[in-house]
């Protein structure tokens, strides 16, 4: 867990949401298609608070939790900034394994939105998950972001001195296996974990959910730069038409594993 507040403390992760849009704009379509019109919410692994500044823009109760005591602080800082802190029942630093200061059923909706991507252990998978289903409340629907493990194998196909040790065949068969990644050039992303995407809804309904939709929060994550630019020089409702386009197509299962992160929505049960 130290190796992780390292990252994050050094790392700007309300950048990088500013950076990639798209991820931050699927996601937040198909959480407002799904969450009732108010209630209480847990933003479980929320890092700087992204997320639960805007759900507390839209007038929910909100309780955000991270590992990283620096994310914590900017999150209350940009609360406060915001005039938005009545909306805030509390700013923890906490392991998603364990939320020991929250009771059991507090929470009509819950998100978690970073943290199965540093579980690299099975069971502390389902401890994570486990706390989620302890803390929603029955009927309460659940967000979880996971990242497809084919979408690592073909990043580092792609580029893959920019993704040691996966510059070689032997290394990527392994994590083809294993899901476990652990970066070889210091400072770079933590120990992480990929799930293959035929396993996701079944490990969320071992934990004590019914599956609604598993989505792709970031198919343009297969355009590169120049693409981008490309699209960007003909003009701002050319980028809007294909960031509503990649919205439509986020739930068609056959472009899952080209998606950076996907995004699990379920109801407990």
């Amino acid at each position: 867990m130290s190796k992780i507040i390292n990252y994050y403390n050094q790392f700007d992760e309300w950048g990088r949401l500013e950076r990639e849009p798209i991820e931050f704009q699927v996601n937040w379509h198909y959480i407002k298609k799904y969450l009732p019109q108010s209630g209480r919410i847990l933003d479980n692994g929320a890092g700087p608070g992204k997320y639960s500044l805007e759900l507390a823009k839209d007038g929910y109760k909100v309780t955000l939790t991270d590992l990283t005591p620096k994310l914590v602080e900017i999150a209350k800082s940009k609360a406060k900034e915001l005039d938005l802190e009545r909306q805030f029942d509390g700013f923890y630093t906490a392991d998603a394994r364990e939320l020991n200061m929250i009771k059991d059923e507090q929470f009509d909706s819950s998100l978690m939105l970073g943290p199965m991507y540093h579980l690299q252990k099975e069971n502390d998978r389902i401890m994570a998950v486990k706390e989620l289903h302890r803390v929603t409340r029955k009927n309460g629907l659940v967000f979880v972001a996971f990242m497809p493990r084919i979408r690592h194998i073909l990043t580092s196909l792609l580029s893959p001195e920019n993704w040691k040790p996966n510059n070689n065949m032997d290394t990527i068969l392994q994590f083809s296996q294993s899901g476990c990644f652990n970066h070889a050039d210091e400072g770079r992303f933590t120990g992480a974990y990929y799930f293959n995407i035929e396993d996701i809804n079944p490990f969320m309904e071992a934990q004590g959910f019914e599956t609604l939709d598993l989505i792709g929060s970031n198919a343009g994550a297969i355009l590169n730069n120049d693409s981008w630019n490309y699209w960007r020089d003909k003009g701002e409702q050319e980028v809007k038409k294909i960031i509503d386009l990649i919205k439509e197509k986020a739930t068609d299962p056959y472009i899952l594993g080209i998606s950076s992160h996907l995004l699990y929505i379920g109801r407990k049960k």
